[in-house]
């Protein structure tokens, strides 16, 4: 009895080794949850999944347990070609589902957030829908037109005069590519002009935290004056489409032109924001040669942009001649903040010590 009982047993062992060695290096790792059972055997011709019945023999498990599938997806399981297709059919369905219904209508795509952050409904003051996202309604504002276009600042001190010159110096390479292709010379000018107001602001804030004090406002003042610039260039984006080549400069302009300022900023401040002084001075004068081709009908005086309209608040049958005027006034009063923090530091003192011009447009 015990040899037959041993003999009995070694089969038994054998021919388990035998069905679970042919599928020694399947893929298949799943196991499936019957209750409180956890099922996973060998059956002929390879692994299984199933559970032992009240008469101890093993019963095939489904495919699929609570609408879970149990079988991975290119598993060397056999399937029939119509298995495959239903389980693929109902993975696609799942990842529709998850992605919110790409190409639905407005609501299906609305992103879903596990943490409860919605975006609020917005609208304008009249009560329609707000379209933009990069802007709120109460981000918007009347540019002041009335504003001195013709000031500036003359270089006495050594440092004005190698802002002034390094500016004119910057401006030689510009006329040559551009020349009187105004909209793309906008374009490129606002790429740059909207680098000084980060890196100035970026440095304050990062003393404001190492020293622990308050920066008077300036931190928000010249990151206001970088958003206000890269609007500018968001705006000239709908008017002058950019070349691949012209975007390739816009790349090295900006990699270079951001790491020289950043040092020019660490070094002295006031040299720092008088260039970018005559840097908007520069600005006033490109616009109003825009204007001129404009008025001449050089450039075709085209409606304006939809985001023009409503980030300066223009009237809704406004052209891109309002828009070159909105944005030249913008640049006067750029000019007028840096010029002005640039005499603070020639006081010997520091930028927190004078309220910064918030909201100066």
């Amino acid at each position: 009895m015990m040899m037959l009982s041993r003999s009995v047993h070694a089969k038994v062992s054998n021919t388990s080794i035998m069905m679970v060695a042919t599928r020694f290096f399947s893929t298949v790792r799943s196991t499936v949850e019957v209750g409180d059972t956890v099922v996973f055997g060998a059956g002929k011709g390879g692994l299984c999944f199933g559970a032992p019945n009240k008469l101890g023999h093993w019963v095939r498990a489904p495919t699929a347990v609570h609408g879970v599938s149990v079988v991975r997806n290119g598993s060397t399981l056999a399937m029939s070609e119509k298995e495959n297709k239903n389980k693929n059919d109902v993975g696609s369905s799942f990842e529709s589902a998850a992605s919110g219904g790409v190409g639905g209508n407005k609501e299906e795509n609305k992103v879903v957030s596990y943490w409860g952050v919605q975006p609020p409904k917005v609208t304008k003051p009249d009560g329609t829908e707000w379209n933009w996202n990069c802007f709120r309604p109460w981000e918007t504002y009347k540019a002041d037109l009335s504003i001195d276009l013709n000031k500036h600042h003359a270089p006495v001190t050594f440092l004005d005069k190698m802002a002034y010159w390094t500016v004119k110096v910057l401006r030689y390479p510009t006329d040559i590519f551009f020349q009187r292709r105004y909209g793309c010379r906008a374009m490129m000018l606002e790429t740059v002009a909207a680098v000084p107001g980060m890196v100035g602001g970026m440095l304050l804030h990062f003393k404001s935290l190492r020293r622990f004090e308050q920066s008077g406002g300036w931190i928000k003042a010249l990151l206001e004056e970088a958003e206000n610039e890269r609007m500018h260039l968001m705006t000239f984006m709908e008017v002058a489409k950019p070349k691949w080549y012209e975007r390739a400069l816009v790349i090295s302009v900006q990699g270079v032109f951001f790491n020289a300022y950043f040092l020019g900023y660490l070094l002295s401040p006031k040299f720092a924001h008088r260039m970018v002084g005559y840097l908007e001075e520069e600005a006033i004068h490109s616009y109003t040669e825009f204007l001129k081709e404009l008025d001449k009908g050089t450039i075709e005086n085209v409606p304006a942009p939809a985001i023009a309209i409503d980030y300066w608040q223009l009237p809704p049958n406004s052209t891109l001649r309002d828009v070159v005027m909105v944005v030249r006034a913008d640049e006067a009063h750029h000019r007028d903040v840096n010029h002005f923090a640039s005499d603070i530091h020639y006081q010997g003192r520091e930028l927190r010590e004078a309220a910064a011009p918030i909201g100066y447009h």
